[in-house]
């Protein structure tokens, strides 16, 4: 295929399209090192990554954007995989900061609701992938608190009462999960060396992140052609 040929058929430059939904924890993912960055180099070429995380938001919010991220009826939003990431704001104590705070109940039927409304759009559940909150670490994000003028504002097995609703979402809607809350405390490990401040990921929590999340977006992936051909396929006129 001549290079003029491919540039002609403007469709064969549009790529198929991967979201990143969520809170600070995705919206920090583009940063050196960060597991987003890491899977748009895995994808190039094949995927475009969109970053869509938003610090601070939670799911009662998330579940009024993600129909103004994802339209009915328009293929060129249609992702050929979404990852879904919150609940480490929703798992926030409801005395100490009241404005994230989302009670478990509403947590659980907002993520149902962005699965059923991805379902409705045309992207079933297969291309989903729910992510629970990380572990927390109680004494390095009290210090954080402290510097913001506040009490400590979460607790690591409240976030794991939430990290266990995220598994039975996945679980009853039939998509995949990477249960991050569990896989950084495997075995009673010292998980603190994965976050930067107690509740953010560190570079080697990016990394670890990346290298469990891969696998499952890997299965969705995998089956997409180069954009373009091998430049050694390319003919010269």
């Amino acid at each position: 295929m001549a290079v003029s040929e491919v540039v002609r058929c403007g469709s064969y430059l549009l790529c198929p399209r991967v979201l990143l939904f969520g809170d600070s924890i995705t919206q920090f993912s583009f940063q050196q090192g960060g597991w987003g960055a890491s899977l748009a180099d895995k994808l190039v070429r094949k995927c475009d990554v969109l970053n869509r995380g938003f610090s601070g938001y939670n799911t009662r919010w998330a579940k009024i954007i993600l129909p103004r991220l994802i339209r009915k009826g328009n293929s060129l939003d249609s992702p050929v995989a979404v990852t879904i990431f919150f609940g480490s704001n929703d798992s926030a104590l409801k005395d100490e900061n009241p404005k994230q705070h989302i009670p478990l109940e509403e947590y659980i039927a907002n993520l149902k609701s962005m699965v059923q409304y991805l379902k409705s759009v045309d992207i079933p559940e297969n291309r989903v992938i729910l992510i629970t909150p990380p572990p927390l670490c109680e004494t390095a994000w009290e210090k954080e608190c402290i510097i913001q003028g506040c009490k400590l504002n979460r607790l690591n097995l409240v976030v794991g009462e939430y990290a266990s609703a995220c598994l039975k979402v996945a679980q009853d809607c039939g998509t995949d999960v990477l249960d991050l809350w569990t896989l950084m405390q495997k075995d009673n490990q010292d998980f603190s060396s994965y976050l930067s401040d107690g509740l953010h990921l560190s570079p080697k929590g990016n990394e670890f992140l990346f290298s469990h999340l891969w696998p499952l977006l890997e299965k969705k992936t995998s089956s997409l052609p180069l954009l373009l051909p091998y430049w050694r396929d390319v003919a010269e006129a």
